[in-house]
């Protein structure tokens, strides 16, 4: 069985939602398995950016990732600008930081789980309620939206929430959030 390792890419996206789409992107082009662990890092190599970071298979192919994309596969470096590519890989290897946007059972998390089956269904190794030093109880349901955004916590998968609603909880990261002042004219 060979070892997977990790694969740093950097197109200088400047939100979450394009290089979310370059990773999803990245993975397709790659033919990797929709269950791989993908992730966004924010990095300040050149102008700050957002990077993303991917486990492969040793025997992948760069040179059919899209143009104008920067990658870094251990010492294998390719673009003019690997810098932010090469952080995210070694952020994600360490699992030092990281928003996990692909990670094994993330399409089973919609609707409202428990934490329990949460943590079951999924890599996500622990639950976190924000301000609160304990993890979430098992029993505690979270309410996904659909839209589950672990981070590298501590070297652990964690998806960090907050209380919603009826005594549950909801992720602390929510989709399509408004900007600040997005309600004044």
């Amino acid at each position: 069985m060979t070892t997977p390792m990790i694969l740093g890419i950097d197109s200088g996206s400047r939100t979450v939602t394009e290089a979310e789409h370059l990773l999803h992107t990245v993975v397709e082009v790659l033919g990797l398995p929709s269950d791989v662990v993908g992730c966004t890092h924010f990095v300040s190599a050149g102008m700050p950016h957002v990077a993303c970071s991917v486990t492969v298979p040793t025997s992948v192919d760069l040179a059919l990732l899209p143009e104008g994309v920067s990658a870094s596969l251990g010492e294998s470096r390719t673009g003019s600008n690997p810098d932010g590519a090469a952080l995210a890989a070694a952020a994600h290897a360490s699992r030092a930081s990281g928003r996990i946007v692909m990670f094994p059972g993330r399409d089973d998390l919609v609707g409202t789980v428990t934490v329990g089956e949460l943590v079951e269904r999924s890599a996500v190794a622990k639950v976190r309620v924000l301000a609160q030093s304990e993890p979430a109880d098992d029993a505690l349901a979270v309410a996904t939206n659909d839209f589950v955004r672990p981070v590298w916590e501590d070297g652990v998968m964690t998806l960090l929430t907050m209380p919603a609603s009826g005594g549950t909880l909801m992720p602390a990261e929510v989709p399509n959030p408004t900007p600040c002042c997005g309600d004044h004219g």
